[in-house]
């Protein structure tokens, strides 16, 4: 069985202006004005910059590994320069290693600032966006491209809107129980592949399907199905916090090492967070499909804050103290 990425791999991503263009796509609607063949140049710190106190000669703290966001404001100061001095800020910035400058609301940079970005190997970017639009909509978008990911072994489906992770041998019958569980109301997020994101701020995960296998599954005797065209739209999920992963094994594998009564709760770790886990044994006449749907339905109970195994542990003592009293009251009036 594939193991699931640890917090060994939980590190953000790398990548370059030339992916952060074409990651954004319509949202950013980013177009190239100079430094074409610079765009392999990694992003170093995915977030955008302002750089209001560069442009007025102030380059203590000066944060260049950042995206520089030239708006409304920055250009109006620029232009209000000479022409030495506005070149020469932009060499100093590019001097103490800014390499690239985005410009909205539809603004280019001059040809002066262009040949200066050719010659030294800067990026020039331009969008038609409004400043405010563009630093909402690129902060997602960078995001997304720096959060740590891994691609794992398993298939992912929405039940009872829990998202739930199924991993296990092959032969074990994942794809089948997320079949039946979409026959039963479930959504399909991946089969067989599950491409896993952190969200860094909120310590959380997210599971999608790759662009290229989204919606479709295959089932062994049957072969490759399409989701969205058999049980409609509703069927599917592009994205689904990772909130409890099933873990299929052989019963032979597991026997002796199943907690019958679910007193010591289990995680898996993948990129570095901890998530409620669940070993189901696979052995013939199992109905895995309402095994799954009932694992979920514990686990929606535990969220809320309701531990079965607790209350009956309660339930059983203040029996056992019941029981312990009224012994002891029939002795004393029997002694009375």
């Amino acid at each position: 069985m594939k193991s699931l990425p640890t917090k060994a791999d939980a590190k953000g991503a790398s990548f370059t202006v030339a992916d952060f263009i074409e990651a954004g796509g319509d949202r950013l609607r980013l177009s190239v004005v100079a430094g074409g063949r610079s765009l392999g140049r990694m992003v170093e710190e995915p977030i955008i910059n302002r750089p209001g106190l560069a442009l007025a000669g102030f380059y203590d703290y000066f944060a260049w590994r950042r995206l520089h966001l030239m708006g409304r404001g920055e250009l109006a100061y620029l232009r209000s320069l000479d022409a030495a001095t506005r070149l020469g800020r932009f060499q100093a910035m590019i001097d103490r290693k800014a390499y690239c400058f985005i410009f909205t609301n539809g603004h280019v940079p001059s040809r002066d600032e262009i040949d200066l970005a050719e010659a030294s190997g800067a990026i020039m970017l331009s969008t038609p966006l409004k400043t405010r639009v563009f630093a909402n909509q690129a902060a997602f978008v960078l995001e997304r491209l720096a959060a740590p990911s891994a691609t794992v072994y398993g298939t992912m489906v929405e039940v009872a809107g829990v998202g739930v992770l199924f991993e296990g041998d092959p032969g074990l019958g994942k794809s089948e129980t997320a079949l039946g569980l979409v026959k039963r109301g479930a959504a399909l997020v991946a089969d067989d592949l599950t491409c896993v994101r952190k969200d860094v701020g909120n310590d959380t995960l997210y599971g999608s399907a790759s662009e290229s296998t989204a919606g479709f599954m295959e089932i062994r005797g049957i072969g490759i199905v399409h989701i969205p065209s058999m049980f409609g739209v509703n069927a599917v999920r592009e994205e689904k916090r990772v909130q409890l992963v099933v873990t299929f094994k052989l019963l032979e594998d597991v026997r002796g090492e199943v907690d019958r009564i679910g007193q010591k709760r289990r995680f898996r770790t993948i990129l570095g967070v901890d998530v409620p886990n669940v070993v189901i044994p696979v052995s013939e006449g199992r109905d895995l499909v309402n095994l799954v749907e009932t694992a979920v339905q514990q686990q929606k109970l535990i969220f809320a804050g309701h531990h079965p195994v607790t209350d009956l542990s309660i339930r059983l003592r203040r029996r056992a103290a019941q029981t312990r009293h009224n012994i002891t009251s029939n002795r004393e009036k029997r002694n009375g």
